[in-house]
């Protein structure tokens, strides 16, 4: 074989040299180099994910966050059940207040005289117009005219005693004692969460932090059926 006159070759290694001093490797770039024909082959058998695969990752990402209530919007209404309407009763600003810290949009705060009739057709009406969450609030003791838990039982197709009880159980433990003796209830009518509470601010602040995470669970699962 014909050697360059202008490389020299290292006696000792076998590696050639170049006149400035490289020592270069033979046939290294011959390792390094791949044909074009198995790049385009391995480019056409390379396949973009489709949509259905950043929806499963969108699924995820939200199973992460735990159903975190702060991460969609759900629609509250609010209904204030009482003997006096003309009052200016606070309690309605209260809860909504308190919902909108929860990311609710509350659609409505609805004052009702507190006889079953009115009552019942209010929260048909926040049914009927697609609420994910109505409360009431006020009407749930002893008194001949307290028609709040009469009034939601009706509109309930299903009702949610653990929801109750654990409002009641609750509010004994903060000594909001309306609310421990609530005869408030809790259910689903269609795809609505429904809940009574009682209407010392005491009662409400206690129950809207025990309801809240508990009804964005009830929520999540009305939403998959």
């Amino acid at each position: 074989m014909s050697q360059d006159p202008y490389v020299d070759t290292d006696q000792t290694t076998g590696d050639i040299q170049d006149p400035s001093g490289v020592i270069t490797v033979p046939g290294i770039d011959d390792f390094a180099r791949v044909e074009k024909e198995s790049i385009e082959r391995l480019d056409a058998e390379i396949t973009e994910p489709g949509d259905e695969v950043f929806r499963s990752l969108d699924i995820q990402e939200n199973e992460r966050e735990g159903g975190n209530p702060r991460h969609s919007l759900l629609h509250a209404l609010v209904v204030i059940v009482t003997d006096h309407p003309d009052d200016g009763d606070q309690s309605g600003e209260l809860v909504a207040e308190l919902l909108a810290e929860e990311d609710y949009m509350v659609d409505a705060v609805l004052t009702v005289e507190s006889g079953k009739s009115a009552i019942r057709q209010a929260l048909e009406t926040a049914v009927v117009g697609g609420a994910d969450l109505v409360i009431t609030v006020g009407g749930t003791g002893v008194s001949p005219r307290d028609k709040a838990p009469e009034a939601t039982k009706a509109v309930l197709d299903k009702r949610i005693q653990g929801l109750s009880q654990a409002l009641r159980s609750s509010a004994l433990a903060c000594n909001a004692i309306d609310g421990g003796l609530s005869r408030g209830v809790a259910g689903v009518s269609g795809s609505t969460v429904v809940v009574n509470l009682a209407s010392s601010r005491a009662a409400i602040r206690d129950g809207m932090a025990t309801l809240c995470p508990l009804v964005r669970h009830l929520i999540t699962d009305i939403s998959r059926a």
